[in-house]
């Protein structure tokens, strides 16, 4: 059955509520560090929404919310330091919130509409992640999109793994890649 992928910018107040309960779940916690009080992550989702180096994504399967990202100019971020970045590289974090949604194949369609979505801004060559070093299934869904491990680095909350995914890998690996791109 074919599965329509979206994403809408975070606007607080629909879905302050959703993301805290994500960052509550076991599968999200041990590698966002935010299961903290509401009163608290509403504190840091609105902070987050005024930092003008990042965008805050709600991600959709077939008009279901299951995902949560930020994409990031790297220069201005923490991770600028760790390599020798370019003006405009960019990176992604992302979480599945949904349970339900855990374990049936949707992590990799996912992040590969992310990345293809990143790319449309043709000035980006290169989009990094971060994950945390002991986030084993998402550095192998990381590396299936057509990511390359670098190497390990330090960061003020976690030990992460550097990852590059250069445009031209990503283009040949995904020729086809089509997706409901919905911005709003």
């Amino acid at each position: 059955m074919q599965k329509t992928i979206s994403f809408r910018k975070v606007e607080y107040e629909r879905d302050v509520k959703r993301i805290h309960n994500w960052m509550m779940e076991e599968h999200v916690h041990p590698f966002w560090n935010l299961n903290v009080p509401f009163e608290k992550f509403c504190e840091h989702l609105k902070k987050a929404l005024l930092d003008q180096h990042q965008t805050l994504y709600v991600g959709y399967l077939n008009d279901v919310a299951i995902s949560y990202w930020e994409a990031y100019w790297v220069k201005g971020d923490v991770v600028e330091e760790t390599y020798p970045s370019a003006p405009f590289d960019q990176g992604i974090h992302l979480l599945i919130g949904e349970k339900e949604f855990l374990g049936k194949g949707f992590s990799l369609p996912l992040l590969r509409a992310m990345i293809y979505f990143q790319f449309q801004e043709l000035k980006i060559d290169k989009i990094i992640a971060e994950p945390d070093i002991r986030n084993d299934k998402m550095i192998h869904v990381f590396k299936k999109c057509g990511f390359t491990p670098i190497e390990p680095i330090t960061l003020p909350d976690k030990t992460g793994l550097l990852m590059f995914c250069e445009r031209n890998r990503f283009e040949k690996r995904w020729p086809n890649v089509q997706f409901h791109k919905e911005i709003k």
